[in-house]
C-alpha cells in the first residue's frame, strides 16, 4: 500500500480526534453556552442545504431552473411533502417515485 495514502489517513484522523477532544476538554467544566448551542441546531439543516441545493439547481453543470429539470421537480414535491406531513419516510419515498415517474 502507498505510504502516503497512510499518511494521509492518519492525519485526518489525528485532526478528527484533536477537534472532537478539544471541544471536550474545553466545555467539560462550563458547559456549552446557551448562544452556542442555539447556533449549533442549525448546523445540520445548513449542512444539508449546502449538499442539496446545487445538486436541484445545477444537475448538469449549469443553473437549469426549466420544466425539463427532474431533479428541480422532485425536490419541489418532496419538499411541500416534507412540510405537509412532517414524516421523513413518506418525503423520501415520494421523492424518489418523482424521479422514476419523471425520468420514464
Amino acid at each position: 500500500m502507498n505510504f502516503k495514502l497512510i499518511f494521509i489517513i492518519i492525519g485526518m484522523a489525528f485532526v478528527t480526534f484533536i477537534t472532537r477532544i478539544g471541544s471536550q476538554i474545553i466545555f467539560t467544566s462550563t458547559g456549552i453556552p446557551a448562544w452556542l448551542e442555539k447556533w449549533l441546531k442549525h448546523v445540520p439543516t445548513a449542512f444539508l442545504t449546502a449538499l442539496i441545493t446545487p445538486a436541484i439547481f445545477l444537475p448538469k453543470g449549469y443553473l437549469d431552473i426549466s420544466l425539463n429539470n427532474s431533479y428541480l421537480l422532485a425536490g419541489i414535491i418532496a419538499a411541500f411533502t416534507a412540510y405537509k406531513t412532517k414524516n421523513m419516510l413518506i418525503t423520501i419515498i415520494i421523492g424518489m417515485a418523482m424521479m422514476i415517474w419523471v425520468n420514464n
